[in-house]
């Protein structure tokens, strides 16, 4: 009979994960914006290809995570006094939970561009994962909203917000914490909450200040040579880990590059990293180096890239959204620009990849449509009320958008009379 359990069970989360039909973290389930969707819209409106609109309350840059019928995203009151972690049902957009999870007597500073609620949940199997940085992280049972197990004692000072979002590995939840006073990485058990492994970021900072120490960028999950890395991105350094004991396999300097947020993504075998808001640089490296390779393993290096959105690789080209609104096409061989595109309005949101087509959600609420290639080929320009600070996720035949207000499922809808 346990057999038998346990067949359905791995049977039924097989065909609640089947290709394109769940979105488990920031940037989807390979954490680099592709989605395996077809048959998404290409246009929209505050009157077309809505199948649902759901106002969310409080303010929250977090990112939908998809899994079965439900949508998951956190959400804080504009003060940071109350952190929530809200569930939208897939179908009818009606707000099944909204869990109060932590409350704060004296929140810290916020940057005007971030929110108390921007790193992004993950999501399985009766499960979801949401942080808050420093404020906590908790486990959830995604049927009831019952909480599972919860830490508030990971502390070190975003001093403007937190921003990265954890990720699921072999059992373990990995947080990156890249403060003002300490930077760190940590791992717990994805089923208890306890500390599995902690490493110091191994980079001497000398007597800079607090300011250009912190970080704020996702670990990327990478296969290279059949070993897992995780690349995690920090200020003046990204340094890659063996995500089952935290060992330092890597480390690439950059100088003084700080408040980095992209994560990395692989692109023509090479792992590109953001060297943060001061430098605005994008490094490509080869992954199979060993200790400090920053003079050996980088094959190009980029300036001008954007300080929030992530890069987006497509075959052998790369897509960067600049904060300030530019579509930039590089070759990821070379790092040779291809083409620049003026957008309407700036970038936060990172690019989706989805049915042949890419998507570059603004700001100020028009998602650009373009042709992936060489030469630019404009497809769409859709406008929604608000913008998005927050990067969409896309599942089935859906996008799922948060904007500054609301939750939207965004499909093709049959035509009016």
């Amino acid at each position: 009979m346990r057999r038998l359990v346990a067949v359905m069970a791995v049977m039924l989360w097989a065909a609640e994960v089947r290709a394109g039909e769940s979105w488990s973290q920031f940037r989807g389930p390979g954490g680099d914006g592709h989605s395996d969707s077809t048959g998404l819209p290409l246009t929209w409106s505050e009157k077309s290809n809505v199948a649902w609109k759901t106002a969310i309350p409080g303010r929250g840059w977090s990112s939908p995570v998809v899994w079965g019928k439900q949508v998951w995203l956190t959400t804080a009151t504009t003060d940071g006094k109350e952190m929530s972690a809200i569930c939208v049902d897939r179908e009818t957009g009606r707000i099944v939970h909204n869990v109060r999870l932590f409350r704060n007597a004296k929140p810290g500073t916020l940057n005007s561009f971030n929110s108390y609620a921007s790193p992004t949940p993950v999501i399985e199997a009766g499960r979801v994962y949401v942080h808050f940085g420093s404020y906590g992280t908790a486990c959830l049972e995604t049927a009831t909203g019952g909480t599972v197990w919860v830490r508030r004692d990971l502390k070190c000072d975003h001093g403007v917000g937190p921003g990265a979002s954890p990720v699921l590995t072999g059992g373990k939840l990995v947080l990156v914490l890249d403060g003002m006073d300490v930077q760190y990485v940590v791992a717990l058990e994805a089923a208890t909450g306890r500390t599995a492994w902690r490493t110091d970021r191994s980079v001497d900072f000398g007597n800079a200040n607090g300011d250009v120490r912190k970080a704020f960028a996702t670990p990327a999950l990478l296969r290279v040579g059949g070993r897992e890395q995780l690349v995690c991105p920090g200020a003046w350094a990204a340094i890659a880990y063996e995500p089952a004991t935290g060992k330092e396999i890597w480390k690439v300097r950059y100088g003084r590059g700080y408040s980095t947020a992209p994560r990395p993504v692989l692109a023509a075998g090479l792992v590109l990293v953001h060297s943060g808001f001061s430098r605005h640089e994008l490094h490509a490296v080869r992954p199979d180096g060993r200790g400090d390779v920053t003079d050996t393993h980088v094959a190009w290096r980029l300036r001008g890239a954007p300080a929030k959105p992530s890069p987006l690789a497509v075959g052998e080209l790369v897509y960067l959204t600049l904060d300030r609104g530019v579509l930039t096409c590089i070759d990821a061989k070379t790092g040779r620009r291809v083409y620049r595109h003026r957008l309407p309005g700036g970038c936060s949101a990172s690019p989706i990849y989805a049915d042949g087509r890419i998507y570059v959600f603004g700001e100020k609420g028009t998602t650009t449509v373009v042709q992936p290639g060489r030469e630019l080929k404009q497809l769409a320009a859709n406008q929604l009320d608000a913008g998005c600070m927050a990067t969409p996720a896309v599942a089935g035949k859906a996008f799922y958008v948060r904007t500054k207000t609301h939750l939207y499922r965004i499909e093709k809808r049959p035509a009016g009379p």
